[in-house]
């Protein structure tokens, strides 16, 4: 059999190795429009950082180290042009001949994956302006970057994964850097309260950041170049577009081949399209949600590679089956770690899914172990099952490691009892008794039990001051005079049994502390005293971050709960 993939890197590299492993003997033919088959594409940022030095990292494999390794016939320059499905034939333009030929296929695995977006704004292309999506572009920014020398300006628009890793890097290389990115936060699968430390952290670290601000036009004059937005002018000696990529499905669609109406390749869960002899993997493709069902498109590298497999296993009669994407990432940011998986709470929304959430504020490892920081973490979960929907958590060390675990646990439809009873492993240098996810765990099984009821930040604003609630801080004094939400009270946990009588049983109490755990047990106190409680969830912290009420340590994430 002779199979032939278009396009390497993760999807169309992975099914090649896939397919020789499964078959000794059949023809592959692996044809890439680029001078690379497979590169660190997600480590491009860093080489122009300078981070990483050597282009030779970049690329991890050759054509002739393919070859040596799986005897596959790789061909580098060697751009697709057209399909003939019943001929089952493909058209190829040599590159360096400049010449066009056909080749003839069994299968056809299309991994042609997805090209960045350019807005339709005066002055994209301009000679200042760059995309990054493959190795050629990083070496045309790392040699502008090393050419501007330090203290040039450098704009980035669009704020999410790469356009945040751009922005860090070029920070590293000393350039002045400013995010210009539409939206009101920055990393589009966070929600915008688990955001908001993420935008503290970057203005402590020298990023700008301008958040609700939509790119008009990019004016070169006189050497010079200026970004234009709804909300003012940015000067620039280098920018970046970074707002998104559209999946590259020409051939599929020019061949007749059935897509979307964001251009996305339609398959079914063998990665096989409407034509049975014709495979198609990676950032071209429609893919179905993992927890909703729905289609979307998630260009990831994971899911591409997983993807490619699948679609070798089933040429080969293995029958393997893509059971969905539910987009667990992870983003560096200086020393902060990002991550996501599953849901944000806009999309469960926005989907009609009945769901809660909690928020914690724990520790990555015992808080006695020297070097113990706090991650914030935000679960959200289906209120009649418990399901766990999704899950986001910024911090420092041990966030992508909670966030692998809450991605396992979405995969396997496990709820917040599942959760709690996870047996996951314990030192004091590595994590707690009492995990973070199994704390997660444990509020939810509260809440579903019904002993403990939340409120949540944007409720603060909304709460009465009319004496018709109780409003109670249950923080210490030290921590009061730092700041209180206008209206509290503040009685100091350990002093809460010593005041019961101040307080009015016939009217609800709302608590809050730090980071709600201190208010949990200042709950638990007043339920059992005949109160009816609610908790501020992710406490003061949360609210101070969100609302800008005070500037959160995000640096440091001192361990107090």
């Amino acid at each position: 059999m002779k199979t032939v993939i278009v396009g390497g890197v993760a999807g169309g590299a992975s099914a090649a190795a896939r397919l020789r492993r499964l078959d000794e003997r059949g023809e592959i033919v692996l044809l890439e429009r680029g001078e690379y088959i497979s590169f660190a594409n997600c480590g491009l940022p860093y080489y122009v950082g300078g981070e990483i030095t050597e282009k030779s990292a970049l690329t991890l494999q050759t054509p002739e180290s393919f070859y040596n390794r799986f005897r596959i016939d790789v061909r580098v320059l060697s751009e697709v042009v057209s399909i003939d499905r019943a001929g089952k034939t493909i058209t190829i333009h040599d590159l360096k001949e400049d010449r066009q030929y056909t080749e003839t296929y069994d299968k056809l695995i299309l991994s042609t994956g997805a090209e960045p977006l350019v807005p339709p704004i005066e002055g994209a292309k301009s000679a200042n302006v760059f995309t990054l999506r493959n190795i050629p572009d990083a070496y045309a920014i790392r040699d502008k970057v090393v050419a501007l020398g330090q203290g040039k300006k450098a704009v980035i628009v669009g704020g999410g994964y790469i356009g945040v890793e751009m922005a860090e890097n070029l920070l590293h290389a000393g350039l002045d850097v400013t995010i210009v990115e539409m939206a009101d936060h920055l990393i589009a699968p966070l929600d915008a309260d688990m955001a908001a430390d993420v935008h503290h952290y970057a203005a402590e670290k020298g990023l700008k950041l301008m958040l609700g601000s939509a790119v008009t036009g990019i004016v070169e004059r006189d050497g010079s170049t200026t970004v234009t937005t709804s909300t003012g002018d940015v000067a620039a000696d280098v920018v970046i577009l970074s707002v998104g990529v559209r999946p590259e499905s020409r051939l599929a669609k020019e061949a007749g081949l059935p897509c979307n109406a964001k251009g996305g390749i339609l398959v079914d869960d063998h990665m096989r399209t409407e034509d049975e002899n014709i495979y198609a993997v990676g950032d071209a493709v429609e893919i179905t949600d993992f927890i909703t069902g729905d289609k979307a498109m998630v260009p990831l590298a994971g899911p591409a590679n997983k993807q490619g497999r699948i679609a070798a296993d089933n040429i080969c009669g293995l029958h393997s089956r893509y059971t969905g994407t539910q987009g667990s990432a992870v983003l560096k940011l200086f020393d902060m770690t990002i991550a996501t998986t599953g849901l944000n709470e806009r999309t469960a929304k926005a989907k009609g899914i009945d769901c809660d959430k909690v928020f914690l504020y724990s520790a990555n490892h015992a808080g006695y172990y020297p070097g113990s920081t706090m991650m914030s973490m935000k679960v959200l979960f289906e209120k009649l099952s418990g399901r766990i929907l999704g899950a986001q958590i910024v911090g420092f060390d041990g966030v992508d490691k909670r966030c692998d675990v809450l991605a396992t646990a979405i995969r396997f439809n496990a709820t917040g009892r599942d959760l709690a009873q996870l047996e996951l492993c314990y030192a004091p240098p590595f994590g707690s008794a009492k995990d973070p996810v199994n704390m997660a765990g444990f509020v939810i099984e509260n809440i579903e039990k019904g002993l403990i009821h939340q409120f949540h930040w944007h409720d603060v604003a909304g709460l009465p001051r009319d004496g018709s609630v109780q409003l109670l801080d249950v923080r210490t004094p030290a921590e009061a005079a730092r700041g209180m939400i206008d209206g509290f009270t503040n009685i100091p946990l350990d002093e809460l049994r010593q005041h019961l009588k101040e307080l009015d049983r016939t009217k609800p109490v709302y608590v809050h502390c730090h980071s709600g755990l201190r208010s949990y047990i200042a709950c638990r106190i007043l339920t059992g005293e005949g109160f009816h409680c609610y908790n501020l969830a992710g406490g003061y912290r949360l609210y101070q971050s969100v609302t800008g009420e005070g500037k959160p340590p995000v640096s440091a994430m001192p361990c107090k709960k």
